[in-house]
């Protein structure tokens, strides 16, 4: 079976203003009561919430140096560059944002999705050996996001897809990457953080068709 790669730049949801709500709920509640005294960091928000993410890159590009020890500042930065697709300059900044603030969540989640959506992105050039890299760092990124906010059931199922994708990666035979234990061991990991998922929100059911189809993918390595 292929990875199954997509246009992510494509598929990636324009988060508008859920992108600054959930920015600025990693911030503390102090924080969270104030407007930002740097213009520049109000001028990105703004621009953030029309959805002008070009001119956000702008603003929080500037805010860096009026702002260089606040970790949310390269956090919205590192956003903004995901709406737009740039992952790598994302990451960049997301790891920026990490360096000031070690249990920034959003920022391991956003580094972790942009990781997934680089491994998975065909238009990407990047190596075998590197898509396979980008999805362990994806997972892991995603497990200190969750020791951090273990109720978050989000968090469980984008690790789950990181897991999958890592699954599929290494369980193709004849390929650079094929490994079956680590195959094994990647759907194993999902399977289980699907029923986590379902343990919060047994509803899902969605999830239990996952559930079913990393079941068979592991099941039928080769």
């Amino acid at each position: 079976m292929n990875l199954r790669f997509i246009n992510t730049k494509m598929k990636t949801m324009r988060l508008g203003l859920a992108a600054v709500a959930i920015a600025l709920a990693t911030m503390g509640a102090q924080a969270q009561t104030q407007k930002h005294t740097d213009a520049n960091v109000a001028a990105g928000e703004k621009a953030i919430n029309a959805n002008d993410f070009k001119s956000a890159v702008t603003h929080f590009e500037k805010a860096t140096t009026t702002s260089a020890d606040d970790a949310n500042v390269f956090h919205l930065l590192g956003l903004s560059y995901y709406q737009l697709g740039d992952y790598k300059k994302a990451n960049t900044n997301f790891s920026k944002a990490i360096a000031l603030d070690a249990k920034h969540s959003s920022a391991y989640y956003y580094r972790a999705k942009a990781n997934n959506n680089l491994a998975v992105n065909r238009e990407a050039k990047v190596s075998a050996a590197d898509r396979e890299s980008l999805l362990k760092s994806a997972v892991s990124d995603y497990s200190k996001a969750i020791a951090l906010k273990p109720s978050e059931k989000n968090l469980y199922q984008n690790r789950a897809i990181a897991n999958r994708d890592l699954g599929v990666l290494t369980g193709t035979a004849g390929t650079a990457n094929y490994n079956k234990k680590t195959a094994t061991d990647a759907y194993n990991a999902a399977i289980a953080d699907y029923q986590k998922v379902l343990s919060l929100d047994a509803s899902r059911k969605d999830i239990q068709t996952e559930v079913k189809k990393a079941t068979v993918y592991r099941d039928n390595l080769k």
